[in-house]
């Protein structure tokens, strides 16, 4: 299966290849129809890419030359790689992808990034590993890696991936999530959402907005994030000295209804937290197939303020990640690693905020 290519990854290849120099200075793209052909899109898209690279001062186009090449990369930049396999499936990452670039773009450092997307758990784990070899052939300086989730074997794929720049001595910072499982830890420098006080401030808004009875669904293959997701909901319910044990937690896919028959709730006083907003919109959708309704029966809430969330049909409360303050500390962190790469690796968990929406607020 080919992955579709957009004006924005188009853009982002272009880029990442002009500033590493493998589009060097002084050559010529492609014409804008050769361009268009090879990634399958419209000769407009193309026209609006090389516009936005000339904006940028990375091309200048000349009538009856073509679109040369300007950017002129410096040799004492460091070239950092990126391996952000969730970019497909989740916004949070294009937005941490983006400012990377922007980092790169403001002349901080080159970036590395395959550029392409996809929603296909499979196509992600096959660009990563793509991805990790090129980077250790290209003897980049750093890598920013945010660990594969939900296919069989993650863990141990995310954990081969380490090991194969560790053993190249190329530092890397993970980003989200570890590759071990809570209260473990990995050997890694590691920026993150405080997944625990994310979970503990979800439950106290559904404990304040009137539940008794709060569930926890996530799915299958989840990220090691999700447990502390949990832990942190539990501590925030037990609290309150409610129940909250292994028979409010729900494992499976949100869109099989015989899974979502089986979660237990009691009408007007159930709460479920989400492990994020995909799999929130997905049961949403499931418990209107079978007539429970959302603020009448139930409250749902989930995390990642994904931009569909304030659109569905009763907009979702949503717990919103500070993706561009994980960014740039990651940055921070691969800086201090590349100067000391013998010092002890650094777990820095930020805030987030949550954004209140109609799915957590009971009809009167």
């Amino acid at each position: 299966m080919k992955v579709k290519e957009n004006y924005k990854s188009i853009l982002n290849i272009l880029q990442e290849q002009i500033s590493h120099g493998i589009l060097p200075f002084g050559s010529l793209l492609p014409t804008e129809n050769d361009l268009a052909q090879k990634y399958g899109v419209s000769r407009p898209t193309i026209t609006k890419v090389y516009n936005t690279l000339q904006h940028d001062n990375y091309v200048v186009k000349k009538k009856g030359v073509g679109t040369k090449i300007v950017y002129q990369r410096s040799k004492n930049k460091l070239t950092f790689g990126l391996l952000l396999p969730g970019v497909g499936e989740s916004e949070i990452f294009s937005i941490i992808s983006n400012r990377f670039l922007q980092h790169s773009r403001d002349g901080e450092f080159d970036c590395l990034w395959e550029g392409a997307t996809t929603g296909n758990a499979d196509m992600r784990k096959d660009l990563t590993e793509k991805s990790s070899v090129n980077y250790i052939e290209q003897k980049v300086d750093g890598v920013f890696f945010a660990p594969l989730e939900r296919i069989p074997m993650a863990d141990e794929i995310n954990r081969e991936i380490c090991e194969k720049f560790a053993n190249s001595g190329i530092p890397l910072v993970l980003l989200d999530r570890d590759i071990v499982e809570f209260p473990n830890r990995s050997v890694y420098d590691l920026v993150s959402l405080d997944n625990f006080n994310a979970g503990y401030t979800m439950a106290e808004h559904l404990l304040d907005a009137g539940c008794t009875i709060i569930n926890f669904v996530y799915r299958p293959n989840s990220a090691f994030s999700v447990i502390l997701r949990y832990l942190g909901a539990a501590a925030a319910i037990h609290k309150r000295h409610l129940q909250f044990d292994k028979n409010n937690v729900y494992c499976g896919e949100p869109e099989n209804l015989d899974f979502v028959r089986n979660i237990k709730f009691l009408s007007n006083k159930t709460g479920i937290i989400c492990a994020n907003d995909s799999t929130a919109a997905m049961l949403m959708s499931s418990m209107d197939a079978i007539n429970v309704k959302i603020t009448l029966d139930i409250l749902i809430c989930g995390f990642d303020d994904m931009k569909y969330a304030s659109h569905l049909k009763s907009p979702l409360t949503s717990y919103a990640q500070p993706c561009e303050e994980i960014t740039d500390v990651a940055i921070e962190l691969m800086m201090r690693r590349i100067h000391s790469k013998e010092a002890k690796p650094i777990n820095v968990s930020l805030l987030g905020q949550i954004i209140p929406r109609a799915s957590t607020e009971f009809s009167t």
